[in-house]
């Protein structure tokens, strides 16, 4: 084997071992946040060395799963139709989020224990972004109130969506709960003082 054809075999070896490490630590976070790096290394098939050949700590492992979750929920979230009543659209948004958060388990919580503030920003930027824009179309629509900023409003409902996967993770409540849970505080939140608030309920 010549040298440029080893150097092709490492590095497509290291793209699989990089996958296999993703993928385990994925599915291993998704259950246990907690779950130590040689049970990740473990699940892949590889040893504790190879994986702190790619990822130099813990935390950078779960920054780099979280990457790639984020990049799968824009992916999907991108699909969801945001038009019409704002409200219904909001309704909309929470439960495709949360079908998304469920789906990834206990890897907000680890997220959360693991990262940074500000890596946690840049990795919600997008999905803030989005729910920005429904929520400054729901304002001028006078459909949610104005009383109170934007980036506040859409700080509750990340936090709500956080600590509901939290309470799921904790047993405090079943996953099949969340959603309805989560519309109904953010509708409550987002209705102008005064206005009835919407069920909680998407169409």
């Amino acid at each position: 084997m010549t040298t440029t054809e080893t150097g092709r075999q490492l590095r497509a070896d290291a793209r699989k071992n990089i996958a296999a490490i993703l993928d385990a630590a994925t599915e291993c976070l998704a259950r246990d946040p907690d779950v130590s790096v040689n049970e990740i290394a473990k699940a892949a098939g590889v040893g504790r060395v190879t994986l702190y050949g790619h990822f130099e700590s813990r935390a950078a492992l779960v920054s780099a799963v979280v990457d790639r979750a984020m990049a799968d929920a824009d992916e999907r979230l991108t699909g969801v139709d945001l038009d019409g009543d704002p409200a219904a659209a909001l309704v909309r948004l929470i439960d495709a989020t949360w079908d998304i958060t469920y789906r990834y388990g206990a890897l907000v919580v680890a997220a959360e224990r693991a990262l940074a503030g500000e890596e946690m920003a840049a990795a919600h930027a997008e999905p803030r972004a989005r729910a920005e824009r429904l929520v400054e179309r729901g304002r001028a629509e006078g459909r949610f109130r104005s009383d109170l900023p934007t980036s506040w409003l859409v700080t509750i409902l990340h936090t709500v969506t956080h600590a509901a996967a939290t309470a799921v993770h904790a047993g405090e409540m079943r996953a099949e709960q969340a959603p309805r849970a989560i519309a109904a505080t953010m509708l409550g939140v987002t209705t102008p003082p005064g206005a009835p608030v919407p069920d909680a309920v998407g169409d």
